[in-house]
């Protein structure tokens, strides 16, 4: 448990510290944050009051996929705020363009890292992540697939309610499914978050899950 615990903290802090790196980079916002930008200028609310709702109505959708939350979704909640406050107050804001792709380039892979930390932990992903594991669980797809469908749909929701996009904006949406994918081996076997895979998906798109016909290799969606 400790190493589950030690895991969850770490991957939810170093998410919202990547959050911090991509708002500092200031070449687009990640998809859901277009969202939330592209709401707040069609209803008279908050960006804050948006997200928090947009979080309720995402944790609604998890009822019908059989999703439920944990200690995670809820210290999810808590500590990715408090870390996006930390690293913005220590990350300087760059002027250089070469620095800032570079820098959300960096930001996108310690989100991915970050992801398959606190969700391999079991403990309950955050509301946005749950529904990606819940539509894994349920459609059988591969997490590139169903994560890259719902960072592009939101993107571009956001997009035509009015969001800011940008090329980090591609970036993420583009390649934090893959890389989320890529990693999961690195917590293979040892926390539990991805030991169970959909029986639909294929060896190919699944390297070393469970239900190889060479065995029951732990791990990877």
């Amino acid at each position: 448990m400790i190493r589950r615990l030690t895991a969850l903290f770490a991957g939810l802090w170093l998410y919202g510290f990547s959050m911090a790196m991509m708002i500092r980079a200031a070449v687009g916002l990640d998809p859901w944050d277009v969202f939330h930008q592209g709401v707040t200028r069609q209803v008279p609310m908050s960006f804050g009051t948006v997200t928090a709702l947009t979080g309720v109505v995402v944790l609604l959708a998890w009822i019908p996929l059989r999703q439920w939350p944990g200690v995670g979704t809820v210290s999810n909640v808590v500590l990715v705020a408090v870390s996006v406050d930390v690293g913005l107050s220590i990350i300087p804001e760059w002027e250089s363009i070469p620095v800032r792709l570079s820098a959300m380039v960096l930001a996108v892979v310690l989100n991915a890292l970050a992801s398959v930390l606190y969700i391999g932990a079991g403990l309950g992903p955050g509301p946005r992540d749950g529904l990606m594991t819940g539509l894994v669980r349920r459609t059988g797809w591969s997490i590139r697939l169903v994560r890259t469908a719902l960072e592009l749909s939101v993107l571009t929701t956001g997009w035509l309610l009015g969001g800011s996009v940008g090329i980090g904006t591609v970036i993420y949406a583009v390649a934090i499914g893959p890389l989320i994918q890529l990693m999961v081996p690195l917590v293979a076997g040892r926390l539990p978050g991805f030991d169970t895979a959909p029986e639909t998906e294929t060896a190919a798109e699944v390297p070393g899950r469970i239900g190889h016909d060479d065995g029951p290799v732990r791990s990877n969606v």
